[in-house]
């Protein structure tokens, strides 16, 4: 991984990004799968498992803890742990990726003790993991808290209880629901996440056995088994990278069908980027956004200033907040961008103003951007995956030669992104 340190992507803007587009598997539901392999001995047959940097790295914490994976033909990932054979995933990859704090209802299950350090990841904020703790402790699990690990024991099995989650976080739900999976009783899960990637872990754990009502609700309950069974499961498509597409393709003025989405997955995606002026439709499950559109922000009743903010799901996603905002620049208008949940994440908005984008930055949750300017090329670096991935596309639309740094940044979260892109028309290369 230190290998790719020094890689960057150059690129000649100003060129429509047209064509058809894959979609990758979910990045944020293929890391929690990956870590429930962990809940069986019997072997697990992952399929759309996308290839980027995140699930290699929890594919290489499985491999340190002794489990057998094999990549298959056509994105398949075979995990056995049946030989599990220590509870100390290796330090040095777990301390670069929030998700590896996912194998701690496994390790305990399994071993009755998880060693863990302090999650790496984005730095987008201070991200907690306070309601993880919550939720593991209300199961029975003990924990110790050092100043750069955590020590959690489990005395035989997790024990069903009622969880009321202090926030809807995605991961300390995903963490609750495979210990509730594997739990002596009863679990209800208050206050759960429920977004699409939540939804698919609890899809492949009732297929490993547990019974789970209220998938892609708020309450989750989940009835345990003492051991789970070995699973097939499909990841569904990427929402996010979705996302990413259609404002490259709406910014760059292409035109882009992106095959074999989830509609439902989209609708508030769609309806916001609607407000700022992108007009898309479905043609079954292939989503179409039409070429050189008109980009203009909707103003709301009276005149009044629109805003764009994140939410739980079904609210916008936080992922994608960073793209709205370049995708506003390039809309004729005003916005203000509302980014609630993360106070360092729209600190790349520095680079777009090197760029030429006329936005100010409010306090660390809110920009106003006023839209449309010409972007210009610039060299950059990415702070983290979706800042990454919004300068990217700055440099797509923007006129002459810009540089994004750091290229392993976006590695982490978009499949062989400059080989996707260049299908499409775009002059990228990594350097």
């Amino acid at each position: 991984m230190d290998t790719e340190v020094g890689e960057r992507f150059e690129v000649e803007g100003g060129v429509p990004i047209s064509g058809t587009v894959v979609c990758s598997g979910n990045k944020n539901e293929a890391l929690p799968v990956l870590a429930a392999t962990l809940l069986t001995e019997q072997p697990c047959l992952l399929e759309n498992v996308p290839r980027i940097r995140d699930a290699e790295a929890m594919q290489e914490i499985l491999d340190s803890l002794g489990v057998s994976t094999e990549w298959l033909a056509g994105k398949r990932l075979r995990c056995d742990a049946s030989q599990l054979s220590t509870r100390d995933p290796d330090e040095r990859i777990a301390r670069t990726i929030r998700g590896s704090f996912l194998f701690a209802p496994g390790l305990l299950h399994r071993t009755g003790k998880a060693v863990l350090p302090r999650p790496g990841g984005d730095r987008i904020g201070r991200r907690r993991v306070d309601t993880h703790l919550l939720a593991l402790r209300a199961l029975g699990a003990e924990v110790d808290v050092k100043s750069d690990h955590y020590v959690l024991t489990l005395n035989k099995r997790f024990r069903g209880a009622d969880v009321f989650l202090d926030e809807a976080s995605v991961m300390a739900t995903e963490n609750a629901v495979m210990a509730a999976a594997v739990a002596d009783g009863r679990t209800r899960i208050m206050n759960a996440a429920s977004e699409p990637h939540v939804q698919g872990l609890c899809r492949l754990l009732v297929t490993m056995g547990a019974e789970i009502s209220g998938i892609g609700s708020n309450c989750l309950e989940v009835i345990g088994r003492a051991q789970l069974g070995g699973a097939a499961h499909r990841i569904d498509p990427d929402h996010i990278e979705i996302g990413s597409f259609m404002a490259i393709a709406a910014m760059t003025g292409g035109e882009m069908r992106i095959k074999d989405v989830v509609p439902d997955h989209l609708r508030m995606i769609c309806m916001v980027y609607r407000r700022l002026g992108v007009q898309t439709h479905f043609d079954g499950t292939d989503l179409i956004v039409p070429g050189k559109q008109d980009l203009r922000i909707q103003e709301d009743l009276h005149g009044a200033i629109p805003k764009v903010d994140d939410a739980p799901w079904p609210g916008f996603p936080a992922d994608l907040t960073s793209i709205a905002l370049v995708l506003a620049t390039q809309s004729s208008g005003t916005v203000v961008i509302h980014e609630k949940m993360f106070e360092s994440r729209l600190f790349f908005v520095d680079r777009l103003l090197i760029m030429g984008a006329r936005v100010v930055l409010c306090d660390p949750h809110r920009a106003v951007v006023v839209g449309p300017c010409r972007l210009h090329g610039a060299t950059m670096g990415s702070p983290d995956i979706r800042a990454g991935m919004a300068l990217l596309s700055a440099a797509l639309c923007a006129e002459g030669h810009s540089v994004i740094q750091n290229a392993q940044q976006i590695d982490r979260g978009y499949e062989s992104i400059e080989e996707r892109l260049r299908a499409l028309g775009a002059s990228i290369k990594r350097t």
